[in-house]
């Protein structure tokens, strides 16, 4: 690996200047990537050698952008026969949220530090935890389709995730959603107490309480007959002297 000055004239006899990376990946092929500046091309050429040590790194050559991957992740997820409900959430999430922040940028450019700015913005323009939770998760499900590929080397995502206490992130949340309310959560508060004893009386004139209660009677009557059988059996072994 290797950091190199070039030099050229324009056709106007300007001189110009940049400086060339050249390296080769961990598949053993050649990569030329040019910069304006000395500083970011040494940046990037030490960056580089880490990554193609650990066997992780992917040159902007053989990658594709996000918005790419969201289509064969997509297709891979109709090939493998997932719902159409499933199907269409991705869809949404890929098209609301996903490429119109990320879609034009190149996979192995893509950053936990960019990760990270993006779910932080979902979350102020007004998104849901819930929604943030979801739509990161198919982010990282998208990378993991792209890494299966070839076109990415690390999953930032799964990365960004393995460094937190997901049950910190949960109870926030539940915290979120708030407390139940009576009358708009649940379909008992607000009934008349006095009508048939309160609860009973929300049974009665809800048809399907009525139902879930003519259920459980039925239940409880078989259970009855159960019962009484096996005292009429147990009488009749005592009387006629038989050992239980």
């Amino acid at each position: 690996m290797s950091v190199r000055k070039r030099t050229w004239k324009t056709a106007a006899g300007e001189e110009r200047q940049a400086w060339l990376c050249d390296y080769t990946g961990q598949s053993g092929k050649r990569h030329v990537k040019t910069f304006a500046r000395k500083k970011d091309a040494d940046a990037f050429i030490a960056k580089a050698k880490v990554e193609v040590r650990e066997g992780v790194h992917t040159a902007d050559s053989d990658s594709v952008t996000v918005a790419e991957a969201a289509n064969l992740w997509l297709t891979t997820g109709a090939a493998r026969g997932l719902e159409r409900a499933t199907l269409a959430a991705y869809e949404q999430h890929a098209r609301l949220h996903i490429i119109p922040s990320l879609g034009r940028l190149k996979l192995s450019r893509l950053s936990a530090p960019m990760v990270r700015d993006f779910e932080d913005r979902l979350r102020l323009t007004g998104r849901s935890l819930t929604m943030v939770r979801k739509v990161l998760t198919n982010l990282g499900s998208l990378l993991g389709d792209a890494q299966e590929r070839g076109l990415v080397a690390r999953n930032v995502v799964r990365d960004l995730g393995s460094r937190r206490k997901k049950g910190v992130e949960r109870r926030a949340e539940r915290r979120s959603k708030g407390r139940l309310k009576a009358g708009v959560d649940n379909t008992l508060a607000g009934r008349d107490p006095g009508s048939c004893g309160g609860a009973t009386g929300a049974v009665a004139a809800d048809p399907t309480y009525r139902d879930i209660h003519r259920i459980a009677g039925v239940g409880a009557a078989r259970i009855a007959l159960v019962r009484c059988g096996s005292q009429k059996w147990r009488a009749s072994c005592e009387a006629k002297g038989r050992s239980i």
